[in-house]
């Protein structure tokens, strides 16, 4: 029986993709006030960016449980009898934490791998698509989990925030605190950088960091898979796509949201390009 894989829905694999991929998506979870919803199963992207520009209180976030892994063990343990878990870097989430201690509490003779990202978004999410890929060729759960490691430094995401205020009202701001004194006109560029956010540059316009975003994929030289997604703006992603289309196939760019947890941190406007870089023979 083929390797099953699980990811959280902070790889912003949703929708179609999950299903054609034939992978399972851990939701995890966002708080507003007194209500808790699962990260795109009881909150969709457009309802929680709506809220988040609205409401005055930062909503907060919290990692799946053990419980919610051990039930997506179970289940596919009926299927098969080798899982891989590819998850958000554990530097930014307890989600890594809770997939081991769920794997500790499976009985039976299901082998389980559990992969730490050491990224986000489709940083991860490109990860999890190139190890499907591997595993519809036949890999097995060994090669499957080694590939998805070697692919962990290939995969690199580069993010322009509108504003770094819900980074560090959340706490996740990392490496990137030393541009919190920045002018307001000023908009940063982030990367992640042994599993943090880690600043690269800075810009004073949208249209500049879409140059920066842009430059950066065309400095590539050896492209397995590429992603763009957004936050609340899909006209911009849209431009970079098709600028994107002058160094890379275009229809064969991922395209996606970023997921409510992640937007958390990110704010409205964010924009994000991620360049899997392909494997050197």
């Amino acid at each position: 029986m083929a390797v099953k894989i699980v990811t959280d829905s902070l790889s912003d694999i949703t929708g179609d993709l999950v299903g054609e991929l034939g992978i399972t998506v851990v939701p995890l979870y966002v708080r507003f006030g007194e209500t808790v919803y699962k990260d795109r199963v009881e909150i969709t992207s457009e309802e929680f960016y709506s809220r988040l520009v609205s409401e005055d209180t930062l909503p907060s976030t919290t990692q799946p449980t053990p419980n919610d892994f051990l039930e997506v063990y179970e289940a596919l343990a009926k299927e098969t009898e080798e899982i891989l878990v590819i998850v958000v870097s554990s530097k930014l989430s307890g989600t890594y934490q809770s997939a081991t201690q769920a794997k500790e509490l499976v009985k039976g003779k299901c082998r389980i791998e559990i992969v730490d990202s050491l990224s986000v978004a489709m940083s991860l999410g490109l990860i999890v698509i190139s190890t499907v890929n591997a595993v519809k060729a036949g890999a097995n759960l060994d090669e499957a989990a080694d590939l998805a490691r070697r692919a962990v430094p290939r995969s690199h995401l580069i993010a322009y925030f509108d504003t770094l205020k819900y980074l560090a009202k959340g706490g996740r701001i990392g490496k990137a605190s030393g541009l919190l004194g920045s002018l307001l006109s000023i908009k940063p560029i982030l990367t992640v950088k042994d599993g943090e956010m880690s600043p690269l540059t800075r810009v004073r316009s949208l249209s500049a960091g879409l140059d920066y975003l842009y430059d950066v994929a065309a400095g590539f030289t050896n492209i397995e898979l590429m992603a763009v997604e957004h936050c609340t703006t899909p006209d911009d992603a849209d431009k970079l796509v098709e600028r994107l289309g002058e160094i890379y196939p275009k229809e064969r760019i991922y395209r996606s949201v970023i997921s409510p947890v992640v937007g958390t941190y990110a704010g409205p406007n964010a924009l994000a390009l991620t360049v899997l870089e392909g494997e050197k023979k």
